[in-house]
């Protein structure tokens, strides 16, 4: 990840004291690189370490996610998160400057 153009930045937003959460695609997602590379241990283990918790959906979070998508241009991993920052009040660490705007527009915080 070094080498990736954002990782300084990522690096900051997880240097903090806040909880961090992550929805359960979202994670998914991220783990598929140290799955292949033969690094999911690890990966798994630097969650652990930065005290990364798994955010569990409520059953209404189907119907808000399809909402969303319904309403706005964003595609359903993008709303996952967008739901999920929403439900929590939480800020929404995103580099994606379409998915910022458009969680912005909907009243999300959005760092950097």
């Amino acid at each position: 990840m070094e080498d990736h153009a954002n990782a300084a930045a990522a690096y900051e937003l997880l240097d903090t004291e806040d909880e961090l959460i992550i929805h359960p695609l979202t994670l998914s997602e991220c783990a598929v690189g140290p799955a292949r590379s033969g690094q999911l241990a690890t990966f798994r283990r630097q969650l652990v370490n930065l005290g990364v918790e798994v955010w569990q959906p409520d059953n209404e979070h189907y119907f808000r996610m399809a909402s969303l998508r319904a309403s706005t241009t964003l595609k359903l991993p993008d709303c996952c998160v967008v739901d999920c920052a929403r439900t929590k009040s939480a800020t929404l660490a995103t580099f994606d400057v379409r998915l910022a705007a458009i969680a912005r527009s909907l009243g999300v915080t959005v760092a950097p």
